[in-house]
């Protein structure tokens, strides 16, 4: 091919690789911000799918609306962030692991609508940009650029989740790549709206208390008891506490050492979260603990602010591992496996129905675990069950 044709074909791999970054970084940092989001982000896919499509149906309209994209893009952020959907703080207690209370924000029925319009609207004129470069190859040619440039976006949204970089940077790719992409005569008025974006997008990325991990949006509140509770996207998950004093208020952490015959020396736990159920196996007797705990940053800040300092311990081998694979990769034995507290609050991706925690509540997972104990071990799992179906069917599982 010649050179003429190497600008357009540039294009195409950067309009692409746009789209599903930019797909991608809605899906995440809408269900940050939106409660009901973290549990259906379909949603926002299932928008992105319909604005997509829309942006191709006028490949040949007369009008390229491609150049609006950085406004309507804007109008979003600035949307999500005035009216976010979460629990209400601001009574003396927080809710944990029960009812979600209080929702802050708009009513769901005019929030979700405006933000599936929203998404739709934004990823109309994206598409519509990629589309309009589109027709200017032939199709396999096209499809080609295309697949290259959509998968140098999600290898490009991957790392960055990898590396817990705040939204911010993420809106940077973003704003860089309309910058460039988007017609030059319209750049008087389109660096100040990105220029605002990123300037929403840094207000909330520079709040001290937060934090990104591959998964969730994580905040910190430190409590008058001189507890720490942190809460993802919003709903609060785990509360940062001495051992004596979480077996005193909580009784649950303790009643699986009390059934077996005997103190359990080897101890398994998934879902070790920020330290607290290590911290109680430890102070019941295990003289070793393997800790598994999915998310990174919540690892991290365990091995922060743990006061018992659980993680630091050399009786405690930590992993930062799925639960079911490190089932299936480990020959080590246990006298107790603990599925602790294992409530992920998100998906698996935001393609999926799956929760990080769905693949441990199965017959085959149960059956890993009792294959990792010893002749007189013993396997529990504990978390707040709000329907007693719930509890069925778990049962019914083991």
């Amino acid at each position: 091919m010649g050179s003429s044709t190497e600008a357009p074909r540039v294009r195409l791999v950067a309009l692409s690789f746009l789209m599903l970054f930019l797909e991608l970084a809605l899906i995440r940092w809408i269900g940050s911000n939106v409660l009901y989001l973290s549990y259906f982000s379909n949603f926002i896919l299932l928008a992105s799918f319909l604005g997509i499509g829309l942006g191709f149906l006028r490949a040949n309209a007369g009008r390229d609306l491609f150049r609006f994209a950085p406004i309507a893009l804007a109008v979003l952020v600035g949307f999500v962030r005035l009216f976010p959907v979460e629990i209400d703080r601001s009574g003396t207690e927080l809710i944990f692991f029960g009812a979600l209370g209080t929702r802050s924000g708009l009513p769901p029925f005019v929030t979700l609508p405006l933000l599936f319009l929203g998404v739709a609207g934004v990823m109309a004129l994206v598409g519509e940009g990629v589309a309009r470069t589109f027709r200017q190859f032939p199709p396999l040619e096209a499809y080609r650029l295309d697949i290259l440039g959509s998968l140098a976006g999600i290898v490009a949204f991957s790392l960055l989740g990898f590396l817990e970089v705040p939204p911010v940077v993420w809106g940077a790719v973003v704003a860089l790549a309309l910058f460039l992409l988007v017609d030059r005569r319209s750049a008087v008025w389109q660096t100040p709206v990105l220029a605002i974006m990123l300037l929403i997008l840094g207000l909330e990325s520079a709040v001290a208390t937060d934090s990104w991990s591959p998964y969730y949006k994580i905040r910190l509140i430190p409590q008058p008891s001189g507890a720490i509770t942190l809460l993802v996207n919003g709903i609060p998950h785990q509360t940062i506490e001495a051992a004596s004093r979480k077996l005193d208020v909580v009784s649950i952490y303790g009643l699986p050492y009390t059934r077996t015959r005997a103190t359990p020396k080897e101890v398994l736990i998934v879902g070790a979260g920020t330290g607290d159920d290590v911290a109680i196996a430890l102070r019941l007797g295990a003289q070793h603990v393997d800790a598994v705990e999915i998310d990174p940053r919540i690892h991290a800040i365990g091995v922060q602010l743990n006061p018992d300092r659980a993680f630091q311990d050399p009786r405690v081998t930590s992993y930062v591992n799925d639960g079911r694979a490190f089932l299936e990769q480990t020959t080590h034995r246990y006298d107790l496996i603990l599925f602790a507290l294992p409530d992920s609050l998100t998906l698996v991706a935001g393609q999926s129905s799956l929760r990080l925690e769905s693949y441990l509540f199965t017959a085959e997972a149960m059956e890993a675990a009792r294959r990792h104990l010893t002749p007189e071990g013993a396997f529990g799992e504990y978390n707040y069950y709000r329907e007693q179906w719930l509890i069925d069917r778990l049962a019914g599982t083991l």
